[in-house]
């Protein structure tokens, strides 16, 4: 069985925020919104004396001034933009919009003067489109449209001219964020499918035939035979680590600059913290736990290939759970999901199958530590993970690569 081959799942997928092409839009859309801001306020400045009521138009610029500034973190990405900011922030919009008809005077409101937040609801309408795609840019703008006829100068040439732009540009830019999820959804699919798996294979195939005796192997006899074999399999393995962790967004193992001497302990935590988001709870001990970078690299990696099936096959709803534990001897990582689970034996069926998605990802990185993988599921039930991994098994075969 492939690491997402069931529907229960066993782990993740991509986290947002890891190999995202949308990102970048976001954050155009967090700086739009301050700028559209700024310029709502430097309108207002300029025109206030105009209105019939110009202290309640302060008090709502205040208000959107401070809103603005408070959600500006929020509209750094997808898993931070709920849809109750969204919400908020198109009340804001419609509010403004709706206060402009009231306290603005009808002679500049018939001349085509701007509404209170003026430019700064279309960064409502591209929120909706980066959280939703293009049908949720479509349903904002067009109650933005009907609050900017109903409440501030009719059906007018202005009016209509303003919502078909702030139609137009949601929905082109919900449309692109769609296309971009989709191609990465088949990146993903592509890499983890075949690509992690391959590297996995090869990761212990060279390790086993680097294990093997003198006599076990066409090389036995050719000195440096064992090392090529297991410089191989310790390249791929390191390959596949980074890419996991470039698809997670987390840090890549490796990366921070090696220390003479023995090997750098990794804080675990920190590389598993690119699989937590808004449905993936990570809980770990306060301090820092401290494995070789090659343990901490393997463990995460495995519970990087748990997380990916949880994300892909445990449904859009399902939330998974990981609890990192420490104890004086072993480490225990345990990934469980909420997911519908799957029967018993279709795991020792699917890997008879060749289908060695799990065996290879989690199971057999544990080990090549010294370590155990269990997994637990029935049906209606999630599916709970564990790993554990001995800290001297660890330090020792660390220390022999």
């Amino acid at each position: 069985m492939t690491d997402g081959e069931r529907t229960g799942a066993v782990g993740g997928a991509v986290a947002a925020g890891g190999m995202s092409v949308e990102l970048p839009l976001w954050k155009a859309i967090s700086y739009f919104r301050v700028l559209a801001l700024s310029y709502a306020l430097l309108r207002y400045l300029d025109a206030y004396l105009y209105f019939l009521h110009p202290v309640a138009g302060w008090i709502f610029l205040g208000t959107l001034t401070l809103w603005t500034l408070a959600s500006t973190r929020a509209f750094a990405g997808p898993q931070r933009c709920t849809w109750y900011v969204l919400g908020t922030d198109l009340t804001l919009a419609v509010t403004g919009i709706v206060m402009s008809g009231l306290t603005d005077d009808p002679v500049r409101i018939s001349h085509g003067a701007p509404t209170l937040p003026t430019i700064w609801a279309a960064g409502t309408v591209l929120g909706f489109a980066g959280k939703g795609g293009w049908r949720w840019a479509a349903a904002a703008g067009s109650v933005i449209g009907v609050a900017n006829i109903l409440g501030h100068g009719g059906l007018t040439g202005d009016n209509i001219h303003n919502i078909m732009l702030l139609m137009v540009a949601g929905c082109a830019i919900g449309y692109v964020i769609e296309l971009a999820r989709a191609s990465e959804a088949t990146l993903t699919r592509a890499l983890h499918d075949g690509v992690l798996q391959v590297l996995a294979l090869v990761q212990r195939r060279g390790a086993e035939l680097a294990a093997r005796p003198a006599d076990g192997h066409p090389g036995a006899g050719r000195e440096g035979g064992d090392a090529d074999f297991a410089e191989l399999g310790r390249l791929a393995g390191e390959q596949e680590r980074a890419l996991r962790a470039l698809m997670a967004g987390g840090p890549i193992p490796g990366q921070r600059p090696p220390r003479c001497g023995a090997e750098e302990p990794q804080d675990l935590t920190a590389l598993l913290g690119g699989y937590a988001d808004e449905r993936i709870t990570l809980s770990a001990p306060g301090s820092p736990v401290l494995l070789p970078a090659r343990a901490a690299g393997e463990l995460a990696a495995a519970v990087g290939a748990a997380v990916d099936n949880v994300r892909r096959h445990a449904g859009e709803r399902a939330r998974a759970w990981i609890l990192v534990e420490e104890e004086p001897q072993t480490v225990t990582v345990s990934i469980r999901d909420d997911g519908p689970g799957f029967a018993p034996g279709r795991l020792g069926e699917a890997e008879r199958a060749g289908r060695l998605g799990v065996s290879q990802s989690i199971r057999g990185r544990l080990l090549d530590l010294g370590g155990t993988a269990e997994l637990y599921s029935a049906p209606g039930e999630g599916v709970e993970v564990e790993l554990r991994v001995p800290r001297k098994g660890s330090d020792d075969r660390s220390a022999d690569d």
